[in-house]
């Protein structure tokens, strides 16, 4: 092993006990839902937007909220609802009668967290008014440019049961987020210990763990995570294959409308250096790349009807391409 990577190696591992202890102030007050809340923090350090998605009642909100708490940084709760509208996030452009001056008065995006309770809620015009801010990092307001403040993150929610009064996200905006994470049901075990520790009397306090300045020292350092060129080809075939199935083998024909953009393939790689950094190491290997494609993929590949027919789901072609594609 190289000095490089022993140096990368060290590094990674001082931060990893950091993001450690981020997790586990995390799981003071969320029970359960190790994985998830891993995801999470493997968005936060790659820098990319996440759309958390599970029935009412799974602590989705209460997920967000505190890994802003335990941040020392700016956070925002939009809740989405079919009567909000775009200047109601970005901002618009009022008259001052004292100064007899229009001025900008600049929206609740502007901060480092942005919790978009229930995307799907609000309808497309509203949607869409994240975009720039989300790919740019910057929000247009009656023709002036403001750039957002660092660290930002658009951590989204979404209930998937529902159909009345929701509106389906645009592909575009979908495929601005890194991650589309799925959240399940507790166990027995964990929900009874949901019923203690919410209907005691004493309550979770979270700490603060991170600030700013580290979080951007830190997503900094992820993209400096060695990643080797037959990773980066492994990352490329897996992508491919969600676009020409046949090529590999894979008995998909007919049932992949549309394959994953070259996105995927810039945040599977960035999402395995996020996990090696976890990990503590500085270097990227094929588990890494497993380790996040369900959630850089699932959201990126536009199944067929004849696929939703047979109810085939988006993770049952990943595990498929993964299971097939060669690991270098």
């Amino acid at each position: 092993m190289n000095e490089e990577i022993k140096k990368l190696n060290l590094k990674a591992g001082e931060y990893a006990k950091v993001l450690g202890k981020l997790q586990d102030e995390l799981s003071g007050v969320i029970v359960g839902q190790k994985d998830v809340s891993r995801k999470v923090i493997l968005g936060l350090i790659a820098n990319g937007h996440i759309l958390i998605e599970g029935v009412p009642g799974l602590a989705k909100t209460l997920m967000i909220s505190s890994l802003a708490r335990a941040i020392d940084s700016d956070f925002v709760r939009l809740q989405f609802t079919p009567d909000l509208l775009p200047a109601d996030i970005t901002g618009t452009k009022i008259y001052d009668h004292e100064e007899s001056v229009f001025k900008i008065e600049k929206g609740p995006i502007f901060s480092n967290f942005v919790l978009a309770d229930e995307i799907n809620r609000a309808p497309p015009k509203v949607q869409s008014a994240l975009l720039e801010a989300m790919q740019e990092r910057q929000v247009s307001i009656h023709g002036q440019t403001f750039e957002m403040k660092k660290p930002f993150l658009v951590l989204a929610t979404q209930n998937p049961i529902e159909s009345e009064g929701t509106y389906n996200l645009p592909e575009a905006q979908v495929d601005r987020f890194m991650f589309k994470i799925l959240i399940g049901y507790p166990s027995k075990s964990e929900e009874v210990e949901i019923i203690n520790r919410f209907t005691g009397e004493v309550s979770v306090v979270i700490g603060k763990v991170l600030n700013s300045k580290k979080i951007l020292e830190i997503q900094d350092f992820c993209r400096r995570v060695y990643v080797d060129d037959k990773i980066k080809s492994y990352v490329v075939e897996i992508v491919d294959a969600t676009r020409n199935p046949s090529d590999y083998k894979l008995e998909l024909d007919g049932k992949i409308d549309f394959g994953a953009s070259p996105r995927a393939s810039l945040w599977l790689i960035l999402a395995a250096k996020a996990n090696a950094l976890f990990e503590g190491r500085g270097y990227v290997i094929p588990e890494d790349v497993k380790e996040v494609g369900f959630e850089v993929l699932r959201h990126r590949i536009i199944l067929s009807y004849e696929a939703e027919a047979e109810n085939i789901s988006s993770d049952d072609i990943i595990k498929e391409i993964l299971d097939k594609i060669k690991v270098p």
